[in-house]
């Protein structure tokens, strides 16, 4: 072969002809041949082309992300096709395709219009996991066709110089969803209207939508899109309120590889039928979903409280009662058992007498796992009772019904915005019966918080119980870089970045809270939400007045789970919603640091024995080789004792301890142990439905000879921490009163059995129920087997009572004085100090002066050890030091023991107690 090089009009004729193009990667074009244009010819078997997977990233109208390395002899480009067909055979792609071209750049400046292969600055900081990732640029004379791909099947596909396909993949969608369809953001989606009733749906990629009426018969209506929303609406008659709908939605859907026409509910209902099946029109201001005076209860609730006074308790509905004989057997595990006076009613009015203030509902929105009318579900049928007390058979019952039966914490989100039907006792009637037990509960002196899990669905994709992926595929879920849903929350992980689904948290939590009277949500795994989300719903809910919108939204409480962890973890996608990160928002999160150091260990260590402060740690040793050589006791006590003073401060970051250290200085696993910057941002726990309840972790923990008397010390002692903190204060129901899931970590689907609520104390408090269920607890039957044999380790009503005696002496405590929510890090660190105490001793001072018109100080005394403390005080000699009156008209003798010296000041306290002392002004 010949050739020869132009050099402008010069031409030259190299000696040597030879050339090496497969080395070098040059192109040598072949004018006059008959087969292909390039050499040398790609090998069309060789291409990369799986379109199951989605690993180009479409971020906006002009900009494709894709990991891949643009040169100038390779095409890229956007395949769609409407009808969806487009495949992969003999070597290249097939369908009904067309094309829209991208170049490898993306334009750096509007003036310039230079290109790089680079995404820009601010598409790195909107995308940083995309960083790396090479930008093509949507070619401006196509850019007309950008809608018009979105509504079928796209394909990115790189091709060499002879137009031979390299690689095809996937698309995913989302940022070019939001860019095109940002109107979106301010539309009115779901039903509305009181007289006439109007419809709007955002499906911005559906071919067609169409709305489906159920009355005697079906009807079918068309629907109008939105071209700048993506909004499909209709407006119908006043004859169509009451009637059952869903959406007809023609839509390209990955998981079906097709265009499918999905029924599908819609994502913002408000009212369905039986177990979700079709949406309901109705509106929820009609008198008929109204319970009597329903319209004053936001003037008529129990007085709000800042956020760092608030004390929480975390029930679940069926808990609540399914266990109470005093319920009518027909209201027992649903709402109405709110709105009596059965025992367990009788009990939530007497802890709000003693200070509680909200009670915490494990999620009560449309969920997938429980059959909503009872006679579609299947109970255990053995006799659970007779079976001994360390059996595998109670476990073996329970789980053959497990996916039909009554029970499931509720994690598994259906629909957001609608009630449980399954806990009505008429599931069409639900509006109605959730209000009535707001007003149960408000009327008895509790506010009420909702659990809301926006964080995940209970399903994506095509199945029958996904909504939002059926409607708009791959949008309202986070992908990772293939294109595979995320589900490191347990299930289908949404995507609350994304406008939409950000909206879509939004606008149904101010519909709880308007709606419903809602005064607090705790969110389920808060740090996969963008803090930016969070404080979206906080700028919502404070616009909420009583005069316009029927509740105050500054009186509502946030708080939620901050774990930093996933695909989302260390701000791989967005700031998160972590703990640190929400210091000075106002928002509050879990502080894991002194439920650890209370508990000992962590939820996960394969032996249950650790200790911690509140477990024995303190002189108690329980002999498992776990707590390590009697050194690292003792320093793992020290550091313990360092993590529960930051938490009674609030687990402030700033506070600083005697020992010089601030908060955020102190070691926990490795991270900083205080985070907040005000108090009212941490929740202060040391037992919720997660893990052992704190009854069944000392089970463990304790000696397995320790009395039921110094268990319920222990107990007591445990949850003072929690009570008697400067943060927000939060208890699992039945914890004051010992309760026990026979050891189950996990009791999400454990059925009633395991996660019964017992009010009457004769009834025991569920320890001895039988070995936990196997899935989640298995690894740790070995110790668990010789516990529930022994009979001493089940506490009788003597023991329950008074275990639920000392809890309401705490709280009673806990609200007696202003000194106990001092609301900021200049007040607490002024008043709030750690004198010096004995390793299993922590005592707390609280300058009241100025602020208690009864006591000049408080001085709190928690001594975990088995042994009387005395805790040296001068300051308090000469002074006017008593036990605190609570305390002191309680009916623990114990407790009464504890004693003040006036000469010397010093305070005398007895084994495994708390004693409050006050100093009169």
């Amino acid at each position: 072969m010949s050739y020869i090089i132009h050099r402008g009009d010069d031409k030259d004729l190299p000696g040597d002809q030879s050339l090496d193009v497969s080395t070098v990667g040059h192109e040598l074009w072949r004018l006059a041949a008959t087969e292909g244009h390039v050499l040398p010819q790609s090998a069309a078997t060789g291409a990369d082309a799986e379109l199951g997977k989605a690993e180009a990233h479409w971020i906006d109208r002009a900009t494709l992300a894709w990991k891949v390395g643009p040169s100038p002899s390779l095409h890229y480009s956007l395949a769609f096709s409407a009808d969806g067909d487009i495949a992969y055979a003999g070597g290249d792609l097939t369908g009904d395709i067309r094309l829209i071209r991208l170049t490898a750049g993306a334009l750096t400046g509007a003036l310039t219009g230079a290109l790089t292969g680079a995404l820009t600055g601010a598409q790195k900081s909107k995308w940083p996991h995309l960083a790396s990732y090479t930008a093509l640029t949507v070619d401006p004379r196509d850019a007309d066709l950008v809608k018009k791909a979105l509504r079928g099947q796209v394909v990115a596909v790189e091709r060499d110089a002879a137009g031979v396909l390299l690689t095809a993949t996937g698309v995913q969608i989302p940022g070019v969803l939001d860019d095109l369809y940002a109107k979106a953001a301010s539309a009115t989606l779901g039903p509305t209207g009181l007289v006439i009733p109007k419809l709007a749906l955002w499906a911005p990629t559906a071919q067609k939508v169409e709305l489906a009426l159920y009355g005697t018969r079906r009807t079918v209506h068309g629907m109008r899109r939105d071209e700048e929303s993506g909004v499909w609406s209709v407006s119908g008659l006043p004859t169509w309120k009451g009637m059952h709908y869903t959406f007809l939605v023609t839509v390209y859907s990955p998981a079906a590889g097709k265009v499918v026409t999905n029924e599908v509910t819609d994502p913002y209902s408000v009212s369905l039928t039986a177990d979700g099946v079709r949406s309901q029109l109705v509106s929820l201001d009609s008198p008929l979903l109204k319970p009597p005076g329903w319209d004053l209860l936001g003037w008529a609730k129990p007085k709000a409280v800042r956020q760092d006074k608030a004390s929480i308790y975390e029930l679940h509905v069926r808990d609540f009662s399914a266990s109470d004989a005093t319920v009518p057997a027909a209201q027992r595990g649903t709402y109405a058992a709110f709105t009596g006076n059965a025992r367990g009613m009788q009990e939530l009015r007497k802890l709000a007498k003693d200070g509680l203030t909200h009670v915490h509902l494990l999620p009560v929105f449309d969920i997938a796992t429980i059959p909503e009318r009872k006679s579609d579900r299947t109970e255990p049928s053995c006799d659970l009772a007779s079976m001994p007390p360390d059996s595998e058979q109670q476990q073996e019952c329970v789980a053959k019904t497990a996916a039909k039966d009554s029970f499931n914490w509720g994690y598994d989100p259906l629909h957001y915005t609608v009630p449980e039907g399954s806990y009505a006792a008429d599931p069409d009637n639900r509006v109605k019966e959730f209000r009535g037990m707001v007003t149960g509960l408000n009327r008895a002196g509790l506010r009420v918080i909702m659990d809301v899990v926006y964080n995940h669905t209970h399903a994506a994709g095509q199945d029958p119980t996904s909504v939002l992926d059926r409607i708009v595929p791959g949008y309202y879920h986070r992908l990772l870089e293939d294109g595979t849903v995320a589900s490191s929350t347990c299930c289908a992980n949404t995507a609350p970045e994304h406008t939409m689904m950000g909206k879509l948290v939004v606008d149904s939590v101010v519909t709880w809270a308007k709606q419903y009277k809602i005064d607090g949500f705790r969110f389920d795994l808060m740090g996969h939400h963008p803090k930016a989300n969070m404080l979206a719903v906080r700028k919502a809910l404070d616009e909420l007045t009583l005069e316009r919108d029927g509740v105050d939204g500054k009186s509502i409480i946030l708080y939620g789970e901050g774990w930093n962890f996933g695909e989302v973890a260390d701000g791989a996608r967005f700031e998160q919603a972590t703990q640190a990160n929400m210091a000075g928002t106002g928002i509050g999160t879990f502080n894991d640091r002194l439920r650890d150091a209370v508990r000992g260990g962590s939820p996960f260590d394969a032996d249950p024995r650790v200790q911690g402060f509140g477990s024995g740690l303190a002189g108690a040793p329980n002999g498992s080789p776990a707590n390590g050589t009697p050194e690292q006791q003792l320093a793992r006590l020290r550091n313990y004792a360092d993590l529960i003073r930051i938490g009674l401060t609030g687990n402030l970051k700033d506070y600083v301890l005697p020992s010089g250290k601030k908060g955020s200085e102190v070691d926990y696993n490795g991270s900083p142990a205080g985070y907040t910057a005000a108090p009212g941002e941490a929740v202060t726990y040391v037992d919720a439905h997660d893990n052992e309840t704190l009854f069944d972790a000392l089970a463990y923990k304790l000696s397995q000879s320790t009395t039921m008397a110094d268990r319920v010390r222990m107990q007591s002692l445990s949850l003072a921490t929690a009570v008697l903190s400067q943060g927000t204060t939060f208890v699992h129901a039945g914890s004051e009163r010992l309760r026990s899931k026979s050891l189950d970590r996990n009791s999400y689907d454990s059925g009633d059995w395991f996660n019964r609520l017992l009010w009457d104390c004769a009834q025991g408090n569920g320890f001895g129920a039988g070995l936990p269920p196997r899935a989640d607890n298995e690894s740790k039957w070995a110790y668990a087997k010789p516990l529930l044999a022994d009979p001493s380790l089940k506490p009788d009503c003597a023991a329950i009572d008074t275990a639920r005696a000392r809890f309401g002496d705490l709280l009673k405590i806990r609200s007696s004085s202003p000194a106990f929510a001092l609301g900021s890090l200049s007040e607490i660190q002024k008043r709030v100090t750690f004198p010096s105490s004995a390793d299993g001793v922590i005592t707390m001072h609280i300058d009241a002066s100025g602020i208690d018109p009864h006591w000049k100080s408080i001085i709190i005394v928690f001594n975990a050890t088995p042994v009387t403390h005395t805790q040296a005080m001068t300051s308090l000699a000469g002074e006017p030091v008593t036990l605190h009156p609570v305390q002191a008209a309680a009916g623990d003798p114990v407790v009464k023991q504890s004693t003040h010296d006036s000469a010397t000041g010093t305070l005398t306290v007895p084994a495994r107690t708390v004693s409050v002392f006050v100093q009169s002004c």
